[in-house]
């Protein structure tokens, strides 16, 4: 008899686990993959959820503070949601896309317009500063030690305010100013009366002068002398006048003769014989000449010089000196102006020459009231000075 043979398998149940362990192996990545997806889904679904969550932000426009509730994520969705308009040149706290968290602060400040002038350009600008200082420092205009800003730099900015930077320069330039000399009288004894002689010639001085000149805006508004030195000294013209005097009766009979010979010479047309008597101001005397159409002047003498001799050795005095033509009449005699009295030929003059007399005085304001006077009277009247009776 043969042998059976048994074609079943010796483990059916064993077969049927690995088929299952298996396709276990097989899926367990899409497994895996499938979960991280849910997960995923379930966070980004709690994150929006809690994005759209109302939001409290505090917005500080120009310091005062507004206090809104939102569910916008972004600064510029809460503005638009609000009606918050932004100027150019407004500066705020933070960008405007950065997402909001609950109880921010953000902090905006608008720009005000204001009118500046710098050298000598004046624009619109804008700032967000609050003082006038930094507002400048804001639009890079530099303020030099100098310069003036009005208002002053620590005023507050307000809306269209004028702004002014007034750029001031200095600089320092060299005058050579001349001094003129002045003439000094010397007497001399040894020179007879009324001869002069220049023993030193003047010379003018020079005077280097450092003027220091301010600027506004390049306009010269100051100058102020800061320096100065002496270049060349001044050198005092010097002349010399002689005191030396000839004997009187010389000098008298010479006179005497000179008138005695211009009225032997048929000058009476303009003067009259001598040896008449007339009276004024209450005193009688007897003149020796009698010249009409005589030319009044005045003079004085140079300021500094007060006491100055004249021609004839006397001190010049108001009231008594004048100067004459000694061809005309002699120095030391006495003569009478009509309308202005009794004087005395003191002195003599360059350009007294002929009937000129020129008339002393202490000042130079007063020389230039007498001015100049024709067709006056004179009476020639001798050495002494007639009194009253």
């Amino acid at each position: 008899m043969g042998n059976l043979v048994n074609n079943e398998p010796h483990d059916p149940r064993s077969s049927s686990k690995s088929l299952a362990l298996k396709w276990k192996h097989e899926n367990m990545r899409v497994v895996s993959v499938i979960a991280v997806v849910a997960i995923a889904i379930t966070l980004v679904s709690v994150l929006v959820g809690f994005s759209y969550q109302k939001k409290t932000v505090s917005l500080f426009i120009d310091g005062q503070e507004n206090t809104i509730e939102t569910r916008k994520s972004t600064l510029r969705d809460v503005l638009d949601e609000h009606a918050i308009a932004l100027g150019a040149h407004d500066k705020v706290s933070m960008m405007l896309d950065t997402e909001l968290e609950d109880g921010v602060s953000v902090s905006i400040k608008r720009a005000k317009p204001v009118q500046v002038t710098v050298d000598g350009k004046t624009n619109t600008l804008y700032t967000t500063e609050d003082r006038v200082s930094n507002a400048l420092e804001g639009f890079n205009v530099t303020v030099n030690p100098l310069d003036k800003v009005f208002p002053d730099n620590s005023t507050a900015i307000s809306k269209d305010m004028e702004i002014k930077v007034v750029r001031i320069t200095k600089d320092v330039e060299t005058r050579e100013v001349k001094v003129p000399f002045k003439t000094v009288k010397q007497a001399n004894a040894d020179m007879k009366k009324g001869t002069t002689k220049t023993v030193q010639q003047g010379q003018q001085g020079v005077v280097l002068q450092n003027i220091e000149n301010t600027y506004q805006d390049g306009k010269l508004v100051h100058s102020e002398l800061v320096e100065k030195k002496v270049q060349a000294k001044t050198v005092n013209k010097i002349v010399a006048y002689g005191t030396k005097k000839e004997p009187e009766v010389q000098v008298l009979s010479a006179s005497t003769n000179n008138l005695a010979t211009r009225n032997a010479s048929g000058s009476s047309g303009s003067s009259s014989k001598s040896s008449s008597n007339v009276s004024k101001d209450g005193i009688n005397f007897k003149y020796k000449q009698k010249l009409t159409n005589v030319q009044l002047t005045a003079y004085t003498e140079q300021p500094g010089s007060a006491g100055a001799k004249t021609a004839s050795g006397t001190k010049v005095t108001e009231g008594r000196t004048i100067a004459v033509d000694p061809d005309v009449v002699p120095l030391g005699w006495w003569v009478y102006i009509e309308g202005y009295g009794f004087y005395r030929a003191e002195d003599t003059g360059g350009a007294v020459k002929g009937k000129i007399m020129d008339i002393y005085f202490d000042s130079s304001s007063q020389v230039k009231r007498f001015g100049r006077k024709k067709g006056n009277t004179v009476y020639v009247i001798g050495p002494v000075k007639p009194e009253a009776n």
